[in-house]
């Protein structure tokens, strides 16, 4: 009998034992590529990218990692696509996934990538909805690990918009048991269903983002304006001037902590220049490991557990 087909849709799809051992292989995967050894256990596999939301890391790290795998990667635009001339989200995942092993999708409402999976003969991941981006959050937690260590018990501080990346990580602090401070302007705090929180108490809110950084082992931002919310844009950068990630919020933080940011940047906005180019700025690992982490999920997706 066939194991049933795993999705990764939100980070809780995962429990938690399964995400430490994909940042192991994670860890594993990433040495034996700076090494230039040969990794092919997808080999013969492919993969289908569907993008609705335009992307640079998305795409280059799937479509690098699946061939760094040994497998193939096909990237579908859904404006050259039948889904973009109204094909049901359930009839394009019925014969999509006839023809490949593995797809990746990034769009805006988190109920496509649902409505796919339930269709899908193969496991779906979710490469960004509006609700959630389980993959960037992959990548942070393992570049934390990677830097510092245990991220148990540490305090993640998220400072401005509450947005799929910021939803994703009180996702995660309650999957691995660490705490997040979420300092928002007012307007734009968490709406606990739409980041389908628990209540287990893994975060708390600050109407001062000093207060929320005092302490924190890792500072992470985003940019004030995602995609889709571009009509706002001015608006946002002025209720957001004082939610800027600078060096006095960094030295408010613990005396190791590191910055994060999902990128793209805008310096002088949501982070000052001196933060995201200085010491503590781990921004470019955390990018690279896109690529690592998700190597290790589609291994795991495709293959279940494997040891080394």
């Amino acid at each position: 009998m066939s194991a049933p087909i795993r999705h990764f849709l939100q980070v809780r799809d995962l429990s938690r034992e399964e995400m430490h051992h994909l940042f192991e292989r994670t860890r594993w995967i990433k040495d034996k590529f700076k090494r230039y050894e040969r990794f092919w256990p997808l080999e013969d596999r492919t993969l289908v990218m569907i993008f609705e939301k335009q992307s640079t890391r998305t795409r280059l790290s799937f479509e690098a990692g699946m061939h760094q795998l040994g497998g193939a990667a096909i990237f579908l635009n859904t404006r050259d696509s039948q889904l973009g001339r109204g094909e049901p989200v359930e009839d394009a995942a019925q014969v999509i996934s006839r023809m490949c092993d593995i797809v990746m999708i990034r769009t805006f409402e988190q109920e496509i990538v649902e409505r796919f999976a339930r269709n899908s003969r193969v496991p779906v991941i979710n490469g960004l909805t509006n609700e959630y981006h389980p993959c960037q959050i992959l990548a942070d937690i393992y570049t934390y690990i990677e830097q510092r260590g245990e991220i148990r018990g540490k305090t993640v501080a998220w400072i401005g918009d509450s947005n799929n990346v910021c939803n994703t990580w009180l996702q995660a602090a309650e999957v691995l048991d660490f705490n997040v401070h979420v300092s928002t302007p007012p307007g734009y705090e968490v709406e606990p269903e739409r980041a389908n929180l628990h209540g287990t108490g893994h975060y708390r809110e600050f109407t001062d983002p000093m207060e929320a950084a005092r302490g924190a082992h890792l500072v992470t931002t985003d940019v004030w304006t995602s995609m889709g919310f571009e009509a706002e844009n001015e608006a946002r950068k002025r209720d957001f001037e004082d939610w800027q990630v600078d060096a006095d919020m960094m030295r408010n933080a613990a005396k190791d902590a590191v910055f994060m940011h999902c990128l793209p940047a805008h310096r002088g906005e949501e982070v000052a220049a001196e933060v995201i180019d200085g010491p503590a700025s781990v921004v470019w690992e955390e990018a690279e490991n896109r690529l690592h982490t998700q190597k290790a999920l589609m291994e795991f997706l495709l293959r279940g557990r494997v040891k080394p």
